[in-house]
């Protein structure tokens, strides 16, 4: 069950009260494993397995409740934000959460929550080189550009250049601010919550999907790991054959790793994301795994007709 799921007034489940209550039934139950989705900023679409990162977690998964608690925004500004229950309108819940994430980190902007300051001071030097630095300039980056793909962007954003990304840094440094707060904000909620649980003896079991998204950080940041052309585009994208599930096989359309380059540097991001995965679950469980057993390669041998549906090209093949 996604924490998404989780009732609550605010268009979506989140991190805050109802979790907790949640994990009280599932230890008065007897039960110890709480199994979830992918934890990052979902894009568009709103799907867990589209994430704008694989490290970040979701802001809309704040507790506006929590954030409450912490005097970082009001009543009026929880009732401003509130959607009550029923259907989901995750452009409404967007909208909404986002506004109150504004008003918090201007709050917080103001200087008067010296001990979090600290806090948060110390979270952004832990992780600025590891993920955070990247995904915050994206962040800042896609919201700068009407969340435009990044392959859109102008081509020295778009190829990383060095001067280029040193003055968006400076030109966008608010915005940077911004959403490592927000980052900030998720991580100790879910600390928190992982904590609680813990002491109840409930453990969480996540999900890490095989591919990330194109539109993703991970992807801008470290485009020679993929299949993508000089302007960015996938020049393979993934997908799976025709089965029992569907004749005509599934497009998924994220790009392809270039597991040549994977291997040369010891598989380090690869290894950097399960780490980071692993410290903020207890399982993981490796979606699709047999697409890592027989990852995709060049081959000698012509693609069939299906694989070039997804493949975009007659010598190389998706799996």
């Amino acid at each position: 069950m996604h924490i998404t799921s989780l009732p609550g007034r605010f268009g979506i489940g989140d991190l805050g009260p109802a979790a907790h209550r949640f994990v009280d039934f599932l230890e008065a139950a007897d039960l110890s494993l709480w199994q979830i989705l992918p934890l990052g900023p979902t894009g568009g679409g709103a799907s867990p397995y589209t994430a704008t990162s694989t490290f970040a977690g979701n802001p809309l998964l704040i507790s506006p409740e929590r954030l409450r608690e912490a005097g970082l925004v009001s009543k009026d500004d929880l009732d401003a934000a509130a959607l009550g229950e029923g259907d989901v309108d995750f452009a409404a819940v967007r909208r909404r959460k986002t506004a109150l994430l504004e008003t918090a980190f201007a709050n917080f902007e103001q200087g008067a929550f010296p001990d979090q300051q600290v806090a948060f001071d110390a979270f952004r030097e832990e992780h600025a080189d590891e993920w955070l630095g990247d995904y915050a300039l994206f962040a800042a980056l896609h919201e700068a550009h009407d969340h435009a793909s990044w392959t859109q962007w102008a081509g020295p954003l778009r190829d990383r250049d060095p001067e280029a990304l040193r003055q968006a840094r400076e030109g966008h440094a608010r915005a940077l601010r911004k959403h490592a707060f927000w980052q900030f904000l998720f991580e100790r909620q879910w600390d928190a919550l992982k904590r609680y649980a813990h002491e109840a003896g409930v453990r969480f079991f996540g999900d890490a999907p095989i591919y990330v998204a194109h539109g993703s950080a991970d992807v801008w940041a470290n485009q020679d790991l993929f299949m993508l052309s000089e302007s960015g585009s996938p020049t393979a994208v993934a997908g799976v054959p025709p089965d029992y599930f569907s004749e005509t096989g599934q497009r998924w359309g994220n790009p392809l790793y270039r597991w040549d380059v994977m291997k040369e540097r010891g598989y380090a991001w690869w290894t950097a994301r399960l780490q980071r995965a692993l410290g903020r679950l207890d399982l993981l469980r490796l979606d699709h795994f047999r697409g890592f057993s027989r990852r995709s390669r060049r081959s000698s041998e012509p693609c069939p007709s299906w694989r070039r549906t997804w493949a975009r090209s007659p010598t190389r093949c998706a799996p």
